[in-house]
């Protein structure tokens, strides 16, 4: 490709993603939520940078039709010289404090469920996809489609979209499947969606990631923090290991 018509990676990530939208579900360029049956709720695992014994113990069943999600939160008292810091992410924070959670409790184990609205009909149907990766950039997207004439929830609303890596019982020492935080987003909406919407970002890959592992969880939520709907990509023929189905 000539340089005067080169792309910037992330540009051609999102090109990537483009690309894949235009052809069929199950092409390999893409993979997304597609035919899969949406998760019921997401349970949160906070670590703290600090505390390898906390990885590698194995953690409560978590319920059926959850999704799990593993955050490693960075240690204060040890900063680059924990035994976790090379996974652990500041966006960690951003979201204890989008819980309401102090951050001093990062530096322990726990989790925390949270549940669809449980509203019936659903009030809308929530997609998420991802491209291939290109370069240290992955071109990600999120779609709600709201079900006609049915009212929604309370705005403001907020996205999130997490990049997660799936890693098998046995990586890196840990003795169950994980879902671990690689990046995150979060967008604020001003009102609920009562249209067609969707967003379209290219989100950096960490050092260290292995992109044939990369999966993209995602939600909404409405003004009162009730969780509106879920979803998560999945590859073809790839397994989703930190989900309970």
């Amino acid at each position: 490709m000539p340089a005067s018509i080169r792309l910037a990676p992330w540009r051609a990530a999102l090109l990537s993603l483009g690309c894949g939208l235009a052809l069929s579900a199950g092409a390999q360029s893409i993979c997304s939520s597609d035919g899969r049956r949406a998760p019921s709720a997401v349970l949160e695992r906070f670590i703290g940078a600090d505390c390898e014994a906390c990885w590698t113990a194995s953690s409560p069943v978590p319920a059926r039709g959850a999704t799990v999600l593993d955050w490693i939160v960075p240690s204060s008292a040890q900063g680059d010289e924990a035994p976790l810091s090379a996974a652990s992410t500041r966006d960690s924070l951003n979201r204890l404090q989008a819980l309401h959670w102090p951050t001093e409790l990062a530096g322990h184990t726990f989790s925390h469920t949270l549940t669809r609205t449980g509203m019936a009909p659903t009030p809308g149907r929530l997609r998420v996809a991802h491209g291939v990766a290109v370069a240290d950039y992955l071109g990600v997207a999120i779609d709600w489609q709201p079900t006609r004439g049915l009212a929604q929830p309370p705005g403001p609303w907020t996205a999130w979209l997490l990049l997660v890596e799936r890693l098998p019982a046995g990586t890196e020492g840990s003795p169950i499947a994980r879902q671990l935080v690689r990046n995150s987003l979060s967008l604020s909406l001003p009102s609920a969606p009562t249209r067609a919407w969707q967003e379209r970002r290219a989100m950096r890959l960490p050092e260290g990631a292995q992109p044939e592992r990369l999966a993209l969880v995602g939600w909404l939520q409405d003004g009162r923090g009730r969780m509106v709907a879920i979803n998560e990509t999945v590859c073809e023929n790839t397994p989703a290991p930190g989900s309970s189905r």
